[in-house]
């Protein structure tokens, strides 16, 4: 089987394919300094989670550190379901859910997208886990990955692609979390952190289940 990563370099060579070179170049070159800044994304391995407590897509409030009660949690923050990437991640993870919860653990998504929207895309990719909204980017500030988007990406989101990201979250500005991926155990410590501001890569589901397994 295809690993996930090759799936989305895939992704990455019709992106680059399809979009004009100076817009695929700006994104590009966020990426490089947001790679290049020297700065930490994310809480590390070792840290202890922050509790959070978000809507789900039926609007029913979700508390992280009562996930926790019953197993570990695997925690991912995505962009949104406008964001093919993002899709192909979670189509991918939820092919590993029984053996997520065959090992105790359980599966949360959460992205700054509106309710409705949440609701709409776990509908279309059929997903069975948890995927929440964090509108204005609490939660993800919470693990240190929430960033505003520069005004060159404004504008290429809003004239290139049609997305307007203030709209599509129901927010107040134009945010996005880092994409990214924890593994946090009963006890509340993170064992696995994977933050990457190249949001054309995540992840793989065999690693997920590899330090669950080790848990």
């Amino acid at each position: 089987m295809m690993r996930l990563n090759q799936m989305l370099d895939e992704a990455k060579t019709q992106f680059v394919a399809k979009t004009p070179v100076d817009v695929h170049n700006e994104i590009f070159r966020l990426i490089r300094e947001q790679q290049q800044s020297g700065l930490v994304y994310g809480l590390q391995e070792g840290q202890q989670a922050q509790d959070f407590t978000l809507n789900n897509s039926a609007g029913v409030p979700v508390n992280l550190f009562e996930l926790l009660s019953h197993g570990p949690v695997v925690l991912t923050f995505y962009r949104g379901g406008w964001c093919p990437f993002c899709n192909m991640q979670l189509r991918a993870y939820q092919s590993i859910l029984p053996e997520v919860e065959a090992l105790g653990g359980q599966l949360i998504a959460v992205s700054p997208q509106s309710p409705d929207n949440t609701l709409s895309q776990q509908e279309k990719e059929e997903l069975r886990f948890h995927v929440l909204s964090d509108t204005n980017g609490l939660a993800a500030a919470l693990y240190n990955l929430l960033y505003d988007v520069p005004p060159s990406i404004q504008e290429i989101m809003t004239n290139q692609f049609k997305l307007n990201l203030m709209e599509y979250n129901a927010a107040n500005r134009w945010i996005l979390p880092f994409t990214s991926t924890f593994i946090i155990d009963k006890s509340g410590v993170i064992r696995l952190a994977y933050v990457n501001p190249d949001f054309m890569q995540r992840l793989e589901p065999q690693v997920i289940l590899d330090r669950l397994k080790q848990l």
